[in-house]
């Protein structure tokens, strides 16, 4: 059952009770935080014991970042303890919690690009030998122990920065596990993260908690909080609304007390009322250039998509699917193959050719190629000239203003000055802002990775709406998605990729999870065996 504390006196022993024994290994005890004198976050309180797997859930701009960033060491709270083994502590900095035995799995990725995925994992606690000597042999066995348990076979001597997102995703995750942690945080661990992924980090986080380390998991994916967590708490604009225990309460109950209201999941599947038109973009046998020591992601995929139809592009890491967007976006060369527009043979030269020529890309990596962090929220909506300019070239500022406001409105954007910069918002905000300036551009095809990574249960909805209604004027909308639910919601056709091949190629009406993961995780040859068996 779930408790609603604004329906309830305060319960002995307070938010974040469980049933497990022992006291607690951290504790927030009426955190406040103000920002430019507005409270954020009010008097919130929880707990772990040792072992606790607690879900902290809310929409975005409920205050989840906030309560992460204080118990972290990034901010100060202005009011409230923090509590570790009893003792109150302040964290001035985030090195200062880490060596205390708080690990946190960002949402952001915090990785250095230019260090190998072996130094960035032991970035900060380096193992040395005598005559503090590095003792490398060390970092790269224990990098590929941290690795493999994850699932993912990577070279620990590659660089950073030659990584998928979702690659970088589970190195992130693989830091924390080299730790000594006594808690460990995970913001949206498995945003980037496909159902196998999930899975094997469905394992380490039952791994974390027999081993008596404390996860707070951070999540918009429900079903994950239902699987993994044991209790949960729910924060809704800065407050603690609900608490409780997850196997005791249902998922309509959860997004009830996030959003303040019931929110309808799940809406219909992609497609159902549009008649694609002609065929918008062709792609022939394309090949990525080899990278790193060799490595080539795309080796072989030819689609098509069609004017006012959504394909899915769905793929384990590693399967080659932003590999191919960025390759046809401009962002990367093409190694072999050929991408054809209306026909006509499309080499794009960068990303303004291919802007030019009608396309439109929202980025996987919201901090790095999609954001501008230090300019304003209008700005970055505005930098890909959505709203043509004027007599004698002049940017029509009030065009611009009224059209940013017709978006804040329409995907429920939450900023209180369009002129401050964008990272006064939530990671969920952001790329709302980034999906609307793309859309205002009504361009013929438009590449979504990721559309909602990091976006809540509510504003999803309002999301998918929002992509069925560009498909539905005609715009061409090549999705990729590491949540099959939303492939299954949105597309009318899904190709799988595995290894840089195309394995599949059906209507989505046609298929379901189970066989999209029967293609992703075999071989064309394999799929079409185990099929006719």
């Amino acid at each position: 059952m779930t408790v609603r504390l604004d329906e309830v006196p305060a319960r002995a022993g307070g938010p974040g009770r469980t049933s497990r024994a022992g006291p607690p290994v951290l504790e927030a005890a009426a955190l406040t935080k103000r920002f430019f004198g507005v409270t954020v976050l009010n008097e919130v309180s929880l707990s772990l014991v040792p072992g606790e797997v607690r879900a902290l859930l809310g929409e975005n701009g409920a205050g989840k970042s906030t309560i992460i960033n204080l118990l972290s060491g990034v901010h100060q709270p202005d009011g409230g303890q923090i509590r570790m083994q009893g003792e109150p502590v302040q964290y001035l900095r985030p090195l200062d919690a880490d060596h205390a035995g708080i690990s946190v799995i960002r949402q952001e990725l915090s990785l250095f690009p230019d260090l190998s995925v072996a130094e960035a994992i032991f970035a900060g606690h380096l193992p040395s030998r005598r005559f503090g000597l590095i003792d490398w042999a060390h970092v790269r066995r224990e990098t590929r122990r941290a690795l493999g348990r994850l699932g993912l076979d990577v070279d620990p001597r590659l660089p950073v920065a030659s990584l998928s997102v979702a690659e970088q995703q589970m190195v992130e995750i693989a830091r924390a596990l080299t730790r000594e942690s006594k808690v460990v945080i995970m913001d949206e661990p498995t945003a980037s993260l496909s159902p196998k992924e999930v899975e094997n980090l469905g394992g380490i986080v039952a791994q974390l908690s027999a081993e008596g380390v404390a996860v707070l998991y951070v999540s918009h994916r429900l079903d994950e909080v239902k699987a993994f967590c044991e209790t949960y708490t729910v924060l809704r604009d800065g407050r603690v609304i609900s608490d409780g225990r997850a196997a005791e309460t249902e998922i309509p109950d959860l997004i009830r007390d996030m959003a303040g209201r019931s929110v309808e999941i799940g809406r219909g599947r992609g497609g159902a009322a549009r008649e694609p038109g002609p065929v918008v973009l062709e792609v022939r046998n394309l090949a990525s250039r080899r990278r790193g020591r060799g490595e080539q992601m795309v080796r072989d995929v030819s689609f098509t998509v069609r004017a006012g139809e959504i394909l899915g592009l769905a793929g384990i890491i590693g399967a080659g699917r932003t590999e191919t967007a960025r390759m046809i976006f401009g962002l990367d060369p093409v190694g072999d193959g050929e991408i054809l527009l209306d026909g006509q043979r499309f080499t794009p030269r960068g990303p303004a050719g291919a802007m030019e020529a009608g396309l439109g890309y929202v980025s996987e990596d919201r901090k790095d190629l999609s954001i501008l962090p230090h300019r304003s929220v209008h700005e970055n909506f505005t930098v890909t000239s959505p709203v043509a300019p004027g007599a004698l070239g002049r940017i029509n500022r009030g065009a611009e203003t009224r059209l940013l406001a017709s978006y804040i409105e329409r995907l429920g954007i939450r900023v209180q000055n369009t002129r401050a910069p964008i990272t006064n918002l939530s990671g969920g905000n952001q790329q709302k802002v980034v999906l609307a300036r793309w859309i205002a551009r009504q361009p013929r095809l438009l590449i979504i990775d990721e559309p909602t990574r990091g976006i809540d249960v509510g504003a999803k909805e309002d999301v998918h709406d929002l992509v069925r209604q560009i498909a539905g004027e005609g715009v061409a909308v090549l999705l990729i998605s590491s949540d099959l639910p939303e492939v299954m919601a949105l597309a009318d056709r899904v190709v799988t990729l595995r290894e840089g091949e195309v394995t599949g190629d059906g209507p989505a009406s046609q298929t379901t999870p189970e066989d999209l993961m029967t293609r992703m995780t075999r071989h064309e040859g394999q799929t079409m065996a185990a099929e006719k068996g």
